[in-house]
């Protein structure tokens, strides 16, 4: 499911800042507009070379702010917002000092449009951070201050409106002052109230695109433990099949065996041949169904509470006194190894008296009459490093890529020896595993196999 994206702070800044380029644009042409109506109604008021070239040096600093922006977006992503509030900055306080230039040269204290210093306060508290509204409100307040003063005092010419207001109103320090008074309180009254709402709204878009990203973060984790139990499922339907399989084709042979006898098809001097095959078969269920619960015990990891420190050494010892008479059978040469004062493991014992088993078991079964198994027992850094060593006959490479799958044999090892469950490997890495070991196999297909292990020790 497409979780909707929220935009960035960096994009909304971005966008807001570009919005603030192209409201420039308008505001030219409604400056030259004004002018233009202004001197129509007012015909030679208006100093229009000046204003006209106003209107240009604003067209051309919004050109070089639309030029940068430009430039911004192919910036990498951790400077946008530093570099996009200081271009938003370095705007706004431009407009204000431009518009008290275009108020002097167009009657000053005369002209009603100096309520439009409420537009960049405003767009500063959207902007920006609420600090740079009440600057703005204060730099606004001080050039037109110092505007209307340095004109009621005459150290600038005035611009008078003819026709438009009645002479010398620039002179009456009661108007001048209540002018001065009203757009103070008006300009700081607005930086607060829209910083305020501004610095609001941006907290709580902030929080929305923190929710969002918790919320695909959640998504993402939810969609890969979907998959994971999607894996889980097929895998438990496949065991099933496997198990369901292995199971049902010794039980049909051994019901076949005795139908037979029971029917009378089977002569007396065979019945005990027969009667011993479906033994061998109700063994082979057994050792199955010994595996499969060795499995699920491993899967649900109870015996591994049961740890103790563990001498590897000693449990090998007692594996191969059994393994020997097999290996001897075999006419195999078979040899262990074992380095002087080995730290204990802690493993449950019987999980390593298993894994000694099936590895060496494995080496004596699929080895040719006359070849080696050598079994080396060391330690390293961190590790107690057991070894089984064989010149059997070996694994390919995309044999080795499914060893330790539940039920594989290869066909080399069916045909070499019918029996087996196919689990001794699956279990041997279990074991390996749940004690936080690892589990390796270097083989070549007819030159034997060799199979490492190393468990932690004990500390």
């Amino acid at each position: 499911m497409h979780t909707p994206q929220i935009p960035s702070l960096d994009a909304h800044l971005r966008e807001r800042t570009e919005w603030l380029i192209r409201l420039r644009w308008a505001f030219v042409v409604g400056v030259l507009a004004l002018v233009l109506l202004a001197n129509s109604l007012i015909p030679d008021s208006l100093p229009m070379p000046i204003l006209v070239s106003i209107a240009a040096g604003i067209a051309v600093c919004n050109g070089l702010f639309q030029w940068y922006a430009r430039l911004l977006r192919r910036e990498a992503a951790s400077r946008l917002e530093r570099d996009y509030v200081r271009l938003a900055a370095v705007q706004i306080a431009l407009d204000v000092v431009v518009l008290t230039v275009l108020l002097h040269f167009t009657g000053g204290v005369e002209n009603p449009f100096y309520v439009l210093y409420i537009v960049p306060i405003t767009t500063a508290s959207i902007l920006l951070p609420r600090v740079y509204s009440y600057i703005y409100a204060g730099l606004a307040t001080s050039l037109y201050t110092g505007l209307v003063g340095a004109e009621y005092w005459q150290w600038i010419p005035h611009v008078h409106l003819e026709g438009f207001v009645t002479t010398q109103r620039f002179q009456r320090g009661v108007y001048v002052g209540a002018v001065l008074f009203s757009l103070s309180i008006s300009l700081f009254f607005a930086a607060y109230l829209a910083s305020a709402v501004a610095e609001a709204l941006r907290r709580r878009e902030s929080q929305l695109l923190e929710a969002n990203r918790s919320c695909e973060t959640r998504a993402g984790e939810l969609e890969q433990l979907n998959a994971r139990l999607a894996e889980l499922d097929k895998a438990r339907s496949q065991f099933i099949r496997l198990v369901t399989h292995e199971l049902r084709a010794p039980v049909a042979a051994i019901q076949s065996y005795l139908r037979l006898i029971l029917d009378g098809y089977v002569p007396p001097e065979k019945q005990r041949e027969i009667i011993e095959k479906s033994e061998r078969r109700a063994l082979e269920q057994l050792a199955l169904i010994s595996d499969l619960l060795d499995l699920a015990r491993l899967q649900e990891r109870r015996d591994q509470d049961k740890a103790v420190p563990v001498s590897v050494a000693d449990v090998l010892q007692s594996v191969a006194d059994l393994m020997q008479a097999r290996a001897e059978d075999k006419d195999l040469l078979f040899s262990v190894e074992v380095e002087p004062d080995l730290p204990p493991v802690r493993a449950n014992p019987e999980h390593i008296k298993q894994l000694w088993t099936n590895l060496i078991s494995n080496a004596i079964k699929y080895t040719e009459p006359g070849g080696i198994v050598v079994v080396t027992l060391s330690q390293n850094a961190k590790y107690v490093v057991g070894v089984v060593r064989d010149t059997g006959i070996g694994l390919s490479p995309e044999q080795l890529t499914h060893l330790f799958e539940e039920f594989y044999r290869t066909e080399e090892a069916k045909a070499l020896e019918r029996q087996g469950t196919g689990l001794g490997l699956s279990i041997v890495k279990r074991i390996v595993e749940s004690y936080g070991g690892r589990i390796w196999v270097e083989s070549e297909k007819g030159r034997g196999s060799r199979f490492s292990f190393a468990l932690p020790k004990t500390t």
